[in-house]
Order: C-alpha cells, then structure tokens, then sequence
C-alpha cells in the first residue's frame, strides 16, 4: 500500500508542475479584449499589450503614407488609434474592427495589427430562390 500512495503522490506532483508550466507559459501569449471604456478607465493597462475592440467611427477614418488613424467606440466611449502599415480591405467606418497593441501615455493606442470583426450571424446574400414547379 505505502508503494502506491507514493506513487500516486509523484503522479499528482507531476501533474501539478506540468500545469503550473502550461499556464506560465500561456500567461506571457494572452493578449487580453479589451473595450475603450475599460482602457480608459484602468491606468495600470497603458504600456500593456491588449486587443481594443469597438466601431470605427465614420468621419474618422484618416491616411498619411503608411499611417492610419481613426477612432474606435463602444458603449458611448471613443478612444484614438494610429495604425501603422495598411489595414485589410474590409476595413471600413462604421464596421467593428479589433487592434491590437498598446496606449502611449498621450492617450493614442499605438496599432501594429487589425482584425475586422465579422458578425457571427450567416444571412444569405439574397433571398432563396422559390422551387420551380417541374409538371
């Protein structure tokens, strides 16, 4: 019996430290969502890496060379964002996009990626066609 406690004791030791390494290791690869309001609103979050997430906001939407600006909104909050290198090309006002990157201390949130969100609802590009009577 001693044989199999300690068994099962070096078992769940190994376990335990193999867990332990996973989740270090996934701690520093997590890039956290985030919404303009909860950027905004929590300090210790400037010089951190994050994903801000909301609608570009029409009118804003601004080139200069490689340098892309605009502002993103959620929730009644708009934050700033340079992007540097072009967007993709469904980037547009008005659609929900989410970047990545980190907020200067001048309140700009410096952009070195963008993903623009898709809906997660499939609508049919048009209506279905009716069956055609085959008599």
């Amino acid at each position: 019996m001693p044989r199999r406690t300690g068994r099962m004791a070096l078992l769940a030791v190994l376990l335990a430290a193999g867990g332990l390494l996973v989740t270090s290791a996934l701690r520093d690869t997590v890039t956290y969502y985030r919404t303009p309001a909860e950027l905004l609103d929590d300090p210790d979050l400037a010089g951190h890496r994050v994903r801000l997430g909301g609608d570009v906001v029409p009118g804003s939407l601004r080139h200069d060379g490689d340098l892309v600006r605009f502002r993103l909104a959620a929730a009644g909050r708009e934050i700033a964002v340079e992007q540097r290198g072009a967007p993709p090309e469904t980037f547009r006002e008005g659609t929900g996009a989410v970047v990545e990157g980190t907020l200067s201390s001048d309140g700009v949130f410096r952009s070195d990626h963008v993903v623009v969100r898709h809906g997660n609802e499939y609508r049919p590009s048009s209506p279905p066609v009716a069956p055609v009577d085959a008599r």
